[in-house]
């Protein structure tokens, strides 16, 4: 185990909050975040793929469903909130849907509208497969992020205050 402010020979530190470079205290913000991100994403593709046999892409709609309280999105809001071309949603949602995995259905008094659904089954999968993929988010924070960076994302995930930092030789546990 290594200690919290070591890195791995092979990685270059993760971009500092704390200041000293050339850019302003928000796009040096915007790069931790981006470095906080590509390494959860890293270490979820394989855990996501095998824990529910979906897409990363199509993970990242389940979740934004999975915060609904009730009823679905509309196709374009989802588009919106991930950013993501509405034909590549398409074919995304159509995967799902045909792993029973969401609903298609057309918005009332709006023919080209369409609300999209978790399914009874997405649920129990997302619940079942809840513990995992929390902690394959906090290995992968402690594993990338630095003390200083740790200190600041911990706003944003309390759970990463209290998990120890360490290096894996061969990967996360459980990946």
């Amino acid at each position: 185990m290594a200690a919290r402010d070591e890195h791995p020979a092979d990685q270059p530190p993760c971009p500092s909050a704390g200041g000293g470079g050339l850019l302003p205290g928000e796009l040096r913000a915007w790069m931790l975040l981006l470095a906080a991100t590509g390494a959860v994403e890293q270490r979820l593709r394989s855990v996501v793929k095998k824990s529910l046999d979906v897409s990363h892409d199509e993970f990242l709609i389940l979740c934004l469903l999975a915060e609904q309280p009730r009823g679905g999105l509309r196709m374009t809001r989802i588009a919106e909130l991930l950013g993501r071309p509405k034909t590549r949603l398409t074919y995304q949602i159509a995967c799902l849907q045909r792993a029973g995995l969401v609903t298609r259905e057309s918005v009332c008094g709006d023919k080209r509208g369409i609300e999209v659904a978790l399914t009874d089954k997405a649920r129990r999968l997302l619940r079942e497969a809840s513990g995992i993929l929390a902690e394959t988010v906090r290995e992968a924070l402690a594993r990338f992020v630095g003390p200083e960076q740790r200190e600041a994302l911990s706003a944003l995930v309390p759970d990463l205050a209290d998990e120890p930092y360490q290096t894996w030789e061969n990967g996360p546990p459980n990946a």
